[in-house]
């Protein structure tokens, strides 16, 4: 997997668990079409990266503790007119 996949991944997982809808582990690796270990490294990549995740027994999903959103591009910086 690329990076540029691996971000879109980290993207559409991020926005189910905002939805608190992504199911149990093997769940969501067959909704995404991928294994459950490629879920597993995922979680793990986005905690990695400061994710609050945790995963609901009640839901039945991984969850935030906070209110987050994953956020990965550029931004043009405002230009200075002399």
């Amino acid at each position: 997997m690329n990076l540029l996949d691996k971000i879109r991944l980290i993207e559409r997982v991020d926005a189910l668990i905002n939805r608190k809808s992504t199911g149990s582990p093997q769940h969501l690796a067959q909704r995404l079409n991928v294994s459950e270990r490629n879920i597993y490294n995922i979680i793990n990549t986005m905690k990695d990266l400061g994710a609050p995740i945790y995963f609901s027994k009640e839901r039945k999903s991984y969850c935030y503790k906070e209110d987050v959103r994953f956020s990965f591009g550029f931004k043009i910086k405002e230009r200075m007119h002399y």
